[in-house]
């Protein structure tokens, strides 16, 4: 879930019925007042999401609800409410089931608030408060009894590979309009072969995926609150620590963002994980790891845009590619990707990012 900062909205009472052409909300809004019991509430968006679920908040006197709306044709909502238990079971701050309609797809959700960890990483002194709470969270879903998560999907090499192909289709080609030869094609796959490797030699441990500034909310009691957990896996340890300190959303100098992750891998070690690794050893895992999505994010954020038409993602491109082309250059293992990226990728992106933007 993605909480959009001065997210224009419209409110609407239990005797101000929203739109009837927008089916869902018609239906959602009904549900909340009559069957729930909330008439002479209001309801109004809180957020935007890069898939097919909305989620509005519901406002009844001084108390809010966070109402979420998931297409049961494409949105599962089994996954979300196994975590949310999961993860409330083992002490993190996660929105607690109120209510639920699985057969029409909507949950009702206590609400943890609107201060996204985003917009207040850049105040003064707050970036290693928050960060250490952060990383303290993630450290106990990562340290918390292995059985817990045993029924998870494990990150697979297929599904490790799968990402990374998105961006050949629609960064390369929809974004770039790059004409990539047999042998391009060749050395891409084999760079993605040694980076699922790579992913696949880590000890494994709970991955939530999407462990970064838009999901996690700044709440005053258990800091973290945390979003957007259900594609949560059993995969590589570091994925969820580069997913927040190489952020796809703010960006921090490399001495910064290696301290950070080397306190993590303390952590960890200090929760008795079995980590097995040197300092440098962790550092290249958590090197090719953001290597790894930060390939996959290009291609996602291009997909968002040229398919699903959301442009918004476009602008946080350049972050993603420095990050991309940053860690292609630390190893010898993926020189080739990183002459790739300078020759062939960043002499079109620009005039890539104006054609695009100028058409949004």
């Amino acid at each position: 879930m993605m909480v959009a900062a001065g997210f224009a909205v419209s409110e609407w009472s239990s005797m101000d019925l929203p739109d009837a052409s927008d089916s869902r909300l018609a239906e959602l809004t009904r549900w909340v007042f009559d069957d729930l019991g909330f008439a002479g509430g209001r309801i109004a968006p809180a957020s935007a999401d890069a898939s097919f679920r909305r989620y509005f908040r519901v406002t009844r006197g001084e108390d809010t609800y966070i109402v979420m709306d998931a297409p049961p044709d494409k949105e599962d909502l089994g996954p979300f409410s196994s975590m949310a238990r999961l993860l409330l079971r083992i002490g993190v701050n996660v929105p607690v089931i109120l209510a639920a309609n699985s057969k029409r797809g909507f949950l009702l959700l206590s609400d943890l608030g609107v201060r996204q960890y985003l917009d207040e990483l850049a105040d003064d002194g707050a970036a290693d408060r928050l960060y250490a709470d952060a990383l303290g969270a993630l450290s106990i879903m990562q340290t918390a009894d292995g059985a817990m998560a045993r029924d998870l999907p494990r990150y697979s090499h297929a599904l490790l590979m799968r990402e990374m192909d998105l961006m050949p289709e629609w960064f390369l080609g929809a974004h770039l309009r790059l004409q990539v030869s047999a042998a391009e094609r060749g050395m891409l796959s084999g760079q993605f072969e040694m980076l699922a490797q790579s992913a696949l030699a880590q000890p494994v441990a709970f991955v939530h995926r999407d462990y970064h500034s838009r999901n996690l909310l700044v709440t005053e009691t258990d800091n973290p609150g945390i979003l957007d957990f259900q594609d949560a896996v059993w995969g590589p340890v570091t994925y969820d620590l580069v997913s927040l300190l190489k952020d796809c959303y703010i960006a921090w100098p490399a001495p910064r963002v290696r301290a950070w992750a080397l306190q993590y891998r303390e952590r960890l070690l200090t929760g008795g994980f079995p980590l097995g690794a040197t300092e440098a050893e962790f550092i290249r895992w958590f090197d090719l790891m953001g290597l790894q999505r930060h390939i996959k994010v290009l291609g996602i954020f291009a997909r968002l845009f040229y398919r699903d038409g959301k442009p918004q993602y476009l602008r946080d491109l350049p972050r993603v590619l420095r990050y991309t082309r940053d860690a292609a250059e630390a190893y010898a293992e993926t020189a080739q990707l990183a002459d790739f990226i300078a020759r062939r990728i960043e002499p079109e992106f620009l005039d890539a990012q104006a054609r695009s933007l100028s058409d949004s």
